[in-house]
């Protein structure tokens, strides 16, 4: 990060229920979730550049330049709001690719409110939000920074107050395919909706979970080892499984017991992401 002047965290999410009520004329899937963020996640910098010039320091195997969330939210916001300033950024990059804990959209997220600050901008959130909508249907919620039930596509969002348990994450080692799961045949996608009171008093389940289990071993294991020590349960569209606990210790005492194989991490679940209550230190500097 040498050489940045704004570094800034891009938070992991676990969706905590994912439910899909169907699939609309654009291929999208309607949908329900509760998103809920961790206090462990990516970190990024960045410099000023007078020379409008964007570019990402950080080389992220697997992935071009050009078309790496970062790059591309840099860009995006720099053409809507006719800023001529570039940036430098650095990604440290410690959420895994793939996991359904949002790294990429998180990591965009940080980048369209780091730019926003670093040019002054002067954005407002719902606009940065619908900027963001543009690059992925989870970036809104790291850009509102608040826990929140999800509907349509995951971009109409209900700030919810949930409580804030200790949460171990397993991290199998494989690549989910978004696409893969929401096009499998075998997907449920006729769950009622549920209202949010009813999700709050512990409704829900992740309806991807039964077509990643069948399609990836490791994942299925990670659920069978969890559910040992606690109620185990799918993010997103996978890979990472997680479980919750009442305290620090308590998880940290399961995660000794997992094998070196399957790598983990114990986080809090936040209802304000650690990006925000960052922002809003330095908003009092």
């Amino acid at each position: 990060m040498q050489g940045a002047t704004l570094v800034l965290p891009a938070p992991a999410k676990l969706n905590l229920m994912l439910h899909i009520l169907g699939r609309r004329p654009d291929g999208y899937h309607e949908l329900q979730t509760l998103f809920q963020f961790l206090d462990h996640g990516d970190e990024l910098g960045f410099a000023l550049r007078p020379d409008g010039e964007i570019h990402l320091r950080t080389e992220v195997p697997g992935v071009p330049h050009d078309s790496n969330l970062i790059v591309r939210a840099a860009r995006k916001l720099q053409a809507e709001s006719g800023c001529q300033l570039g940036a430098d950024i650095w990604l440290d990059k410690r959420l895994p690719m793939g996991g359904g804990i949002g790294g990429g959209s998180s990591d965009a997220a940080t980048t369209l409110l780091g730019l926003d600050q670093l040019w002054d901008l002067g954005w407002s959130e719902d606009r940065l939000a619908a900027l963001g909508l543009g690059l992925g249907a989870d970036v809104p919620v790291f850009v509102r920074g608040r826990a929140a039930f999800a509907e349509g596509i995951g971009e109409l969002l209900t700030p919810v107050e949930l409580p804030e348990p200790w949460f171990l994450v397993a991290v199998p080692q494989v690549f989910v395919s978004t696409a893969e799961v929401f096009s499998d045949p075998e997907l449920t996608r006729n769950t009622q909706p549920i209202k949010v009171r009813s999700l709050l008093e512990g409704g829900g389940r992740n309806d991807c979970q039964p077509v990643v289990e069948k399609r990836y071993p490791d994942v299925r294991n990670a659920l069978i080892l969890l559910n040992n020590f606690t109620s185990a349960r799918l993010t997103g569209t996978g890979a990472c499984v997680f479980g919750s606990f009442p305290n620090k210790g308590d998880a940290d005492k399961v995660r000794r017991q997992l094998p070196a194989t399957l790598p983990s991490f114990v986080a809090q679940g936040r209802n304000i992401s650690m990006l925000h209550r960052k922002l809003n230190e330095l908003a009092k500097k």
